[in-house]
């Protein structure tokens, strides 16, 4: 038996009242006329940078464009001719240290909060917490009113162990002295490509 296993079986053995888990078919979660008009607005609140991309636009370009300066771009998506690493490929994490802009596709997003699912989809998902910039690409049909929606769409790609994770702007935290700092854990920006159908 596992150290979990015997964890779990020990609390289960001092429990001395269950309830029954509340009926949530009743709740009324937060909808939307336009998700996407607000998962864009949401975008922008939380730090983040939500742009509509014409039918027939090179992402390419428009990526260079947005980031002219950056050296070390890491993507595995086949779209994307202006990667220079691929985490695909690199022997360790810590081999994308050093990534001036990440490339990432997300599955949907969240008009409530601007949440984005993103499923591990390289062999290293450090890229999408080590670089400078993330992007994101994501199906502006693809947006969902609120997390209720999200769960039920969350699926996990057995080849890279299940994981997942949302994310929503660029990391901050104002834990110090109340200063707002942008990238203390994780990307300094986000921007959200929204493709067409």
């Amino acid at each position: 038996m596992s150290s979990k296993e015997d964890i779990l079986k020990k609390y289960k053995a001092n429990i001395r009242e269950q309830y029954d888990m509340p009926d949530l078919s009743d709740i009324k979660a937060i909808t939307y006329p336009d998700p996407l008009l607000q998962f864009m607005n949401m975008t922008k609140s939380v730090g983040g940078n939500a742009i509509e991309v014409e039918l027939g636009r090179d992402i390419n370009v428009l990526i260079r464009e947005l980031y002219p300066d950056a050296k070390e771009i890491a993507s595995n998506l086949p779209e994307i001719t202006i990667a220079t690493r691929n985490p695909d490929n690199v022997g360790r994490a810590r081999d994308l240290n050093g990534t001036d802009v990440g490339i990432i596709r997300g599955k949907f997003g969240v008009a409530e909060n601007a949440c984005i699912w993103i499923p591990q989809q390289t062999k290293e998902k450090a890229v999408c917490f080590i670089s400078e910039n993330l992007v994101i690409l994501l199906s502006k049909s693809q947006i969902v009113n609120n997390m209720h929606e999200a769960y039920k769409r969350i699926e996990f790609d057995k080849t890279y162990d299940g994981y997942g994770t949302f994310i929503s702007g660029p990391s901050k935290t104002a834990d110090i002295a109340q200063v707002l700092v942008m990238g203390a854990q994780a990307a300094r920006s986000v921007t959200v490509l929204l493709l067409p159908e």
